[in-house]
């Protein structure tokens, strides 16, 4: 189905309905002078031979060529499937105030941001990325897309807040997974959900509520634990010990089928999606086809020259 980007263009056809119709009035104009001449086997003699149908056959292809132009400069389009990947990956950044410990250099959260980075840079192009943040509570920064310089940008721009809602990471995340357009394919996308963190929950709903939900939604769970056991922080001018919660962590992997990492490397970070598969949408697309109506356009131009010069020895 042809569709117009600027339909207003389609305007630019009148003065060419005009130009056609003037043609026709002169050939009508024409045809009656010569019925008033009423002796038409002493005009047959007089006259010699004339084109025939020929005679209109260039001012056709060159009125022809004018309307394709005109048409053209609405940008003409055909609507087009194209297939898009569904698959989709959700980052989870922990920023709560024990993610400033620097047990981990130069600090946690500066060592997530760089592995969130890194997975950034390795995940396929085609496959969905996510961003949440997430503190006493969790936030989509960027939903699920194509757009890595837009997750990049979040990542790097991450602010540190009060309190850690694990459990309601997960959660966010798999809404954000819902979210994802069906496009024309049958059911959830396959999905992963990457958690950085140091763990130890202290508001939401709780890890194994959330290990529950993830499992359920079929969604492996990987997370990626930064800190140690000697970690501390400065909180309102007190030193508090913010040891890694390892257990909980590795517990949500292992629940949901994930992997669960203390130091992840880009090799280790690619298991997350090699095994996620794939699910094929379509999206409909606007193809503008304008240069094949001025393609068109040319050709019968060059038609009305030539057949104008092979018969009157004139340029119409």
């Amino acid at each position: 189905m042809i569709r117009f980007l600027q339909p207003l263009w389609l305007l630019a056809l009148l003065p060419v309905l005009a130009v056609a119709g003037a043609y026709v009035w002169r050939q009508l104009r024409r045809r009656e002078y010569a019925v008033r001449f009423t002796n038409v086997d002493l005009l047959r003699t007089l006259a010699p031979k004339g084109l025939g149908w020929r005679r209109h056959a260039a001012a056709s292809a060159f009125l022809l060529s004018l309307a394709i132009l005109a048409t053209a400069m609405a940008r003409p389009s055909i609507d087009t499937e194209e297939p898009l990947e569904r698959a989709t990956v959700m980052l989870a950044i922990d920023v709560s105030l024990s993610m400033e410990a620097d047990d981990v250099a130069p600090n946690r959260l500066e060592a997530a941001q760089e592995a969130a980075k890194q997975f950034v840079a390795e995940l396929p192009p085609s496959y969905n990325l996510g961003l949440v943040a997430f503190a006493k509570s969790a936030n989509v920064l960027v939903p699920p897309s194509k757009d890595r310089p837009a997750v990049t940008q979040a990542i790097d721009g991450l602010v540190l807040a009060e309190a850690t809602a694990t459990g309601e990471a997960v959660f966010t995340s798999l809404e954000a997974i819902r979210s994802v357009p069906a496009d024309g394919a049958q059911g959830v996308p396959p999905a992963r959900i990457v958690l950085l963190s140091d763990g130890f929950r202290t508001s939401g709903r709780s890890v194994e509520e959330a290990a529950a939900a993830a499992a359920a939604a079929n969604v492996p769970v990987s997370t990626i634990a930064f800190g140690t056991d000697s970690g501390q922080v400065d909180i309102g001018g007190q030193v508090q010990r913010v040891p890694v919660d390892r257990m909980a962590l590795a517990q949500l992997a292992e629940t949901t089928r994930g992997f669960f990492y203390e130091a992840a490397s880009v090799t280790e970070l690619k298991q997350v999606y090699q095994d996620m598969g794939s699910s094929i949408g379509f999206r409909t697309e606007a193809r503008e086809v304008t240069q094949w109506y001025a393609g068109f356009a040319l050709l019968f131009a060059l038609c009305a020259a030539a057949m104008s010069l092979l018969w009157t020895s004139r340029l119409p």
